[in-house]
């Protein structure tokens, strides 16, 4: 009798589980390219806070510069962006809160220099809502307005 045959948690392989609980976590296709590779990164290293911190962090700021934020400061972007109106002012608090901290670990800040991981957790919720926001609805509503158009047709 084979693993697979005894135990429905394995495959064919008998060395490899045929699904893992919880699915790990994948930044959606809709977000461009860098962004989604830096929130991948925060995603896979949750297990190292100030890691998945500094990829929260630059996953966002991957967010502002795809749309065309990319002068100045990070803090200036985002406050940008709110002008703009592509931000609301609590998405900006949180990106802020965001940005600091990602800087305690990349700059080895004297004081607080690591994030904890209830920090990092939140960072990474951020930039994934961030992404779903900016990127992920709008390309949902496109898709619903381009399939909206193809049936009147």
């Amino acid at each position: 009798m084979t693993i697979a045959a005894s135990n429905p948690g394995f495959g064919l392989d008998e060395n490899r589980p045929a699904e893992v609980f919880p699915a790990p976590r994948s930044a959606h296709d809709d977000i461009p390219d860098i962004a989604r590779t830096f929130l991948q990164q925060a995603f896979d290293t949750l297990h190292a806070p100030d890691a998945a911190a500094v990829m929260a962090g630059s996953a966002v700021d991957a967010m502002l510069k795809e749309l065309g934020y990319d002068k100045g400061s990070v803090y200036e972007r985002i406050d940008r962006a709110v002008s703009d109106h592509k931000l609301t002012e609590g998405m900006a608090a949180w990106a802020h809160s965001v940005r600091l901290g990602a800087n305690r670990p990349r700059h080895a800040d004297k004081e607080k220099p690591h994030t904890s991981p209830d920090e990092a957790r939140q960072s990474v919720e951020f930039a994934e809502a961030l992404g779903s926001f900016l990127f992920v609805l709008k390309a949902k509503i496109d898709r619903g307005i381009a399939a909206a158009e193809a049936a009147s047709d």
